[in-house]
């Protein structure tokens, strides 16, 4: 299987299936020097864990990153960092019986015409877990990135028809509400939706937004690796994410150019900025210096209780129930792999953009 490996300076390599003995990423490219313990790692890990809230599947998981290599004394050398979470909790006799057929919603059928066979045990790399390599490896460039003043900060914008209120927007809700939202008030709103969808055993999706502050301008190269074209293709990577938007997205096309475009200013300090921000922070490919802004759209969860029709393997039209312990709404789980996704993606077109410019490379290694 190839596709698992993203990055250009800085790789990452997921491996491992959602009932095997572990899974990992190993972060090829990653600079020497960062101070980094598994703690650094382990409470985005907490984040995404199943387990935590009636708003997630009832799997218990640790999911206690060990780091493999990488690391001497405290500090990345430079070297490959390996990372490993452990299974331990995993019940491949809810699915013995999906081998026999086609879950509506899933990559089954689809792994099956290309492979010829395919793990069904929890959905092997096709399952949501395979998003713990995203996250640990995401972590340690959010760790490198908020040492130069840029912060990348996801949250659940909206699950079924609740959207939370920008006006009463709580950075620290996100970290405590079961939603991730960052307004309590719509938290426990789409809680009782979230309850409501389970009650009928059915599930829901929703919207992440993720905001990325401090990011200079001039990041992002001007062709195939546009800056929005690289977040796009990490965050369209992940599983349940059908659509994305940059700014103000799919509004763009409704609006007249003299709405859309972003006047320029020189602010009292003298600095570049913009009136509006329309644009989400990136004007042909590269970063303007204002906030970036990212929304993902994400399907409900696949996997639900009550009957669906579907096809066995024999080719013949069949009534399921799924078994097995499934999030009904898979959202907030998903809020800091968007978040992780964009950091890595922003972290390796900055590394990439110090050789843009003579006058960079000329004022490092100067003597």
């Amino acid at each position: 299987m190839s596709g698992s490996i993203i990055g250009k300076n800085i790789q990452l390599s997921t491996w491992g299936e959602s009932h095997g003995k572990a899974l990992g990423v190993v972060v090829d490219g990653f600079p020497a020097g960062m101070e980094l313990n598994e703690e650094d790692i382990q409470k985005f890990l907490d984040r995404r864990k199943p387990g935590t809230s009636s708003a997630t599947t009832s799997r218990k998981e640790d999911d206690l990153v060990e780091i493999l290599s990488g690391v001497f004394m405290g500090k990345t050398t430079g070297t490959p960092i390996s990372l490993m979470v452990r299974n331990t909790s995993q019940r491949s006799s809810d699915y013995s019986e999906i081998a026999q057929y086609y879950r509506p919603g899933h990559a089954d059928y689809g792994f099956d015409q290309k492979y010829g066979f395919r793990d069904y045990t929890g959905g092997g790399r096709s399952s949501g877990r395979e998003t713990i390599g995203r996250v640990a490896a995401g972590a340690i460039c959010s760790k490198l990135l908020s040492q130069m003043g840029i912060e990348v900060c996801a949250y659940t914008k909206s699950i079924g028809s609740v959207t939370a209120d920008m006006d009463k927007f709580d950075k620290s809700a996100i970290l405590i509400t079961p939603t991730a939202m960052p307004d309590i008030d719509a938290d426990k709103r789409a809680m009782e939706l979230i309850t409501e969808a389970r009650n009928q055993q059915d599930s829901l999706g929703g919207i992440i937004e993720c905001q990325i502050t401090g990011l200079p301008a001039g990041i992002g190269e001007p062709v195939f690796d546009k800056l929005d074209a690289l977040l796009a293709r990490a965050v369209m990577s992940i599983g349940a994410v059908k659509a994305i938007e940059i700014g103000d997205g799919t509004k763009v096309s409704t609006y007249m150019g003299s709405k859309n475009n972003d006047a320029f200013a020189v602010s009292e300090e003298g600095k570049v900025v913009k009136k509006t921000n329309h644009s989400g922070g990136i004007l042909g490919g590269i970063s303007d210096g204002s906030t970036i802004i990212i929304r993902a759209y994400v399907k409900p969860t696949p996997s639900i209780a009550r009957t669906q029709q579907t096809i066995n393997k024999q080719g013949e039209n069949i009534e399921i129930n799924i078994k097995g312990r499934h999030d009904p709404v898979v959202v907030p789980r998903a809020v800091v792999v968007v978040e992780t996704m964009c950091a890595h993606t922003v972290l390796d077109l900055m590394i990439s953009n110090i050789s843009s410019r003579a006058d960079n490379l000329i004022n490092f290694y100067k003597k």
